[in-house]
């Protein structure tokens, strides 16, 4: 316990007096010892303010740092269900995962969907409380409230069922919301966007910072809506050196990179998984940076000398973010690119080669020739668009797209074949609405996807 600074300690007669004052003073009001103020619980009452709701606006901007990299959040339970990361630990709601056999009652499912609600209507709520207490306050304020809801959204439609229930809480009080498709989730994130976008007007470094993150989310939505050249239009202002960064602490939320994947072995970095699966592990790529934990690269940022739980397979780390209180840029400009490249890919070959390859010099990579064919180029533009946004959260909804827009079938583009600890990878191409929803008695007990394709 720390020392008291102000001087001598109490003694042990001072003490006895205190406490016999103090029943005194209580002997007088009977009242008193009944008025219990716990300082966990936040009244309606306490946020009624300029300040009241610039507080809830940090609240949600923290709970935004759990939804990405301070928590195991899809950008780790959807990379394990795809080919960006493979299970290193024995939990089994992580191998229900990684195997692609993700029942409803799948705890990591069932705590990020509870955590894209939190974002999605804290945000809402700080929003609403600016514009009642603080008007004054500068635009992007509430643009970035309108950012985290449409971020929160469109993910949330990227990994999970159609089915999907946007419920809403108004004066305190729970709205229980209908079952919705993809597609009508994508539609709402995107009338939070420009909502969003309406907000930014200003020209500061916060104005731009917002207004670049409010884009990127509004051309990624509209790329799940197959609207690639809208996409292409919306992302052209973003430069390509722009971030949108998201802080750790040991205070707050530690960067999930470390610890997930370089301090507890629980992920590792997947190498050629399952037939289909990318080689982000051996290609090399100064994008997806990995060592083994025994070489002196990895030893260097403190990875334990260890392998995955199987005592036998090398535990591989990723180390463009390995440490603790790293900050992310969980946005970045090159994410512009791909989609304009994307937009380009059918139509003007020659145009989406050159952005891939403009892109890539940035980092010191040779350039790309023409495959020659248009699938062959499609897959082109997918790998690189795994390589520049891997770990970010984006590969789960890529992976659909590719079956949904491009006509794949899920066996050339999901892992297949023999799962890494025995038995075989399953068939889902999403994750089921988690086993929480059967408390919406709109939906109520053996709750059910409307569709469970990508």
């Amino acid at each position: 316990m720390t020392p008291n600074r102000r001087g001598r300690v109490a003694s042990v007669a001072s003490l006895v007096a205190v406490a016999g004052m103090s029943l005194l003073a209580l002997a007088c009001s009977t009242d008193d010892i009944l008025q219990v103020e716990d300082p966990d619980i936040i009244n309606p009452s306490n946020i009624r303010s300029a300040a009241g709701a610039n507080a809830v606006r940090l609240g949600a901007l923290s709970r935004f740092v759990g939804l990405t990299t301070g928590d195991e959040s899809l950008f780790f339970l959807g990379g394990l269900f795809t080919d960006e990361w493979i299970n290193g630990d024995s939990f089994i709601y992580k191998q229900e995962v990684d195997q692609r056999i993700t029942p409803k009652e799948n705890s990591g499912i069932e705590s990020a969907m509870r955590t894209l609600h939190r974002v999605r209507l804290s945000a809402q709520q700080a929003a609403d409380l600016i514009d009642e207490w603080n008007p004054s306050a500068p635009g992007w304020h509430t643009g970035e409230m309108y950012m985290l809801q449409a971020y929160a959204l469109n993910i949330m439609a990227e990994h999970y069922c159609d089915g999907m229930i946007i419920s809403n809480v108004i004066e305190g009080r729970e709205e229980y919301g209908e079952q919705m498709t993809a597609a009508q989730v994508y539609e709402i994130a995107l009338a939070r966007a420009n909502d969003g976008l309406a907000r930014v007007t200003g020209s500061t470094a916060d104005d731009v910072r917002v207004r670049g993150a409010l884009a990127l989310t509004k051309g990624r939505i509209l790329v799940n809506l197959n609207r690639h050249v809208e996409a292409a239009t919306a992302v052209q202002g973003v430069a390509t050196s722009f971030e949108y960064v998201v802080y750790h602490s040991q205070t707050t939320w530690t960067n999930q990179f470390w610890s997930l994947n370089l301090n507890s072995g629980r992920y590792s970095v997947s190498d050629n998984e399952g037939v289909n699966g990318l080689d982000f592990a051996s290609a090399n790529d100064p994008r997806v940076p990995v060592c083994e934990t025994t070489e002196p690269a990895c030893r260097a940022i403190g990875a334990p000398r260890s392998n995955r739980d199987d005592l036998n397979t090398p535990l591989l780390i990723f180390m463009r973010w390995a440490g603790r209180e790293q900050a992310v840029p969980v946005m970045q400009g090159v994410d512009a690119r791909m989609i304009e490249a994307e937009a380009k890919v059918k139509t003007d070959p020659a145009g989406s080669l050159a952005i891939l390859n403009e892109a890539r010099a940035t980092v010191g990579l040779a350039a790309l020739s023409d495959p020659g064919t248009e699938a062959a180029r499609v897959d082109q533009l997918f790998r690189e668009r795994a390589f520049w946004q891997y770990g970010r959260g984006y590969r789960m909804g890529d992976m659909r797209r590719l079956v949904r827009q491009y006509g794949r079938n899920q066996s050339q583009v999901f892992p297949i074949g023999e799962w890494h600890k025995g038995g075989s990878y399953g068939t889902d191409v999403d994750f089921p609405l988690p086993h929480d929803e059967e408390n919406n008695p709109n939906l109520g007990i053996g709750n059910n996807c409307l569709s469970r394709g990508a």
